[in-house]
């Protein structure tokens, strides 16, 4: 029987005090510079860690020395990040180690349970259970993917999940089923006979493509109820010291700062908790170039941000020098980036490869375009070149709404496009090396009714939200199409939207008006992939978004709607389009597989060296 089977079993047996009595004196945790008591140490288990899949939790509190610590934190492996805390005299411990160990500049914070009350008024639209399967701990993964967390083997984190050590938590949305964010309580009296009957909180994460506000204390909340069923005294937890809307949810559900201190060891995922910013205006870039920047140094490449606002680096390594704007790069021609940004040529040579376009043409200002109208019934609006978004018309019906169109799309370009209005789900696939490394659905920005607000309002906390959760990249724009989407949805801007109800807010899934993103590479029908391979060999492009529109992601039927030379990669976890291009880039600096890898493609879409 393994260790953390046995302590598994242990629980079984229980150990359930009185939660209205708080074990506050044990001063284990919190007292690390005292001499522990022996009538506490006694029965406590010896040296005590526990693999977590990321990672290990090294329980300080269990060590007899200083010296046993650091080697056990030694033992750490490569592409992991392990956790030591409770430790006795943290500054000591660093100081046996200093060139290998530091201490974690984050805070910890307390709940004692006693104090906690369930919540009168649960989260709607969400539902938090227990983590069921070994699929569930691949969703798990996805979201910690999505939040830049280290990812776990989906064995360990099903293997964990039944033992009584562990408790792992899912927030599933209502409405889709999709699991939306996660949560990791580990009991520590199961773990190593705690005698202060403690409990932690691990890798709280919430996906941060859900419109769903709540999902986190939701989680925190149900958390809080298990422990305290348990009759366990207390939930700590970690948190970096400058993650305010973090900290905020926590003493907002009534937790506290203690003295306990974390301690990590020196490695490439940890390096910007111990060490300056490795390249000038790090911090400055957007998440686009920043996620770029961060896989570059993790391989060693030294990064120079050349200009911040736009993006603009230096990677070098060896002898090799590259520059790249975003996921644009030198290795992208400026034919190719041409054939990108004209639409009237990306379709033209679509078609000349045999790959479905919508049907259309060239705005004239005469009677030719309310013939196109009438013909086709209605209209996408947009200008020939741009990106973003910017000055697209959908679901253009009558040549009053077509002229207004136009002039809106000639406010970005003189020269418009007017195409086939095509119903479908808004695809994304991401072509890198001329191989399909991520493909996702966009959703248009929408709202979900409180019974309270007004649409504006939800509106404008929706796109806080957005703005947060991309550093800025995703807002929704109070306009004029964001208008007229709501009223053509039944709804102005200052009615109140009924508690429950989902309103689309805009027409286009663009993520930089507020649209959402969520990865189907796993579901993404071969002759798909196929067509966005042969796509990117005409267009002679190495690094490609292509956007379709498709009825369903598993099935044959698509139109292509446009390329965009420099696709944004942040958008695509947990698929791993950074590492892809740095691979580009730097083919030498291949790094090591990573313990948990999001499923691919269902065959490898690499096209022939020669087209079709």
């Amino acid at each position: 029987m393994n260790p953390t089977h046995e302590r598994g079993v242990r629980a079984a047996r229980g150990h359930v005090r009185d939660a209205s009595k708080p074990n506050h004196g044990a001063g284990l945790s919190t007292r690390s510079w005292d001499v522990r008591p022996p009538h506490l140490t006694a029965d406590l288990e010896a040296e005590v860690t526990l693999e977590c899949g990321w990672g290990r939790l090294i329980f300080g509190q269990t060590f007899a020395s200083h010296e046993a610590l650091v080697r056990t934190v030694a033992d750490e492996e490569p592409g992991r990040r392990d956790i030591c805390l409770y430790v006795r005299e943290p500054h000591v411990l660093v100081a046996h180690a200093p060139q290998e160990l530091f201490i974690d500049p984050s805070h910890t914070y307390r709940k004692w349970l006693h104090q906690h009350r369930a919540a009168r008024d649960p989260v709607r639209g969400v539902v938090v259970r227990d983590l069921r399967s070994e699929r569930d701990a691949d969703a798990v993964n996805r979201i910690y993917t999505a939040a830049g967390m280290v990812v776990a083997p989906a064995e360990v984190l099903w293997a964990n999940q039944r033992t009584s050590t562990f408790t792992y938590l899912v927030a599933e949305d209502a409405d889709t089923g999709e699991i939306i964010g996660t949560v990791t309580g580990v009991d520590h009296r199961v773990a190593f006979n705690d005698p202060e009957d403690g409990t932690s909180l691990w890798c709280l994460a919430v996906d941060p493509q859900s419109p769903r506000p709540g999902v986190g204390r939701a989680l925190v909340s149900t958390l809080l109820d298990r422990f305290k069923a348990r009759g366990r005294a207390y939930l700590d937890l970690s948190v970096v010291h400058d993650n305010e809307p973090a900290i905020g949810l926590y003493e907002k559900l009534g937790f506290v700062r203690v003295p306990v201190f974390c301690v990590k060891r020196k490695n490439p995922i940890n390096e910007r908790l111990f060490s300056a910013a490795p390249a000038e205006r790090l911090d400055d870039l957007n998440p686009y170039a920043r996620l770029l920047a961060d896989e570059a140094l993790r391989r060693g490449i030294s990064v120079e941000v050349l200009d911040a606002e736009s993006g603009l680096m230096q990677l070098t390594h060896g002898g090799r020098s590259v520059q790249t704007r975003e996921s644009l790069s030198e290795l992208t021609s400026a034919v190719a980036m041409s054939k990108c940004d004209d639409k009237r040529l990306t379709n033209r040579l679509f078609v000349e490869a045999g790959l479905r376009v919508p049907r259309g043409a060239v705005a004239t200002d005469g009677p030719q375009d309310e013939v196109l109208l009438e013909e086709l019934g209605q209209l996408v609006v947009k200008p020939a070149r741009g990106e973003q978004g910017q000055g697209i018309t959908v679901g253009v019906h009558t040549v009053e709404e077509l002229r207004e169109a136009i002039r809106l799309a000639r406010t970005y370009c003189p020269n418009v496009l007017l195409e086939e209005c095509v119903t479908g789900r808004d695809l994304r696939i991401v072509v890198i090396g001329h191989q399909v490394v991520a493909a996702a659905i966009r959703r248009p920005a929408t709202v979900v009714g409180t019974g309270r607000h007004t649409v504006r309002e939800l509106i404008e906390s929706t796109s806080r939200r957005r703005a947060a959760a991309t550093s800025g990249e995703s807002e929704i724009p109070l306009d004029a199409v964001t208008e007229k989407a709501c009223a053509d949805n039944g709804f102005a801007f200052d009615d109140v939207l009924p508690k429950g109800e989902e309103l689309e807010v805009r027409r286009t899934a663009n993520l930089h008006t507020g649209g959402t993103i969520h990865d189907v590479t796993e579901k993404l029908h071969p002759t798909l992939a196929d067509a966005a391979v042969r796509a990117s060999r005409k267009l002679d492009i190495p690094v490609v978004g292509l956007d379709m529109l498709v009825p369903d992601v598993s099935g044959e039927q698509y139109v292509f709607i446009e390329a965009n030379e420099r696709p944004g990669l942040a958008n695509h976890e947990p698929q791993p389009t950074a590492q892809k291009f740095i691979d580009l880039l730097f083919p030498a600096t291949r790094p090591l597989p990573r313990g948990w890898e999001p499923a691919g493609p269902s065959t490898d879409h690499r096209a022939a060296d020669e087209e079709e």
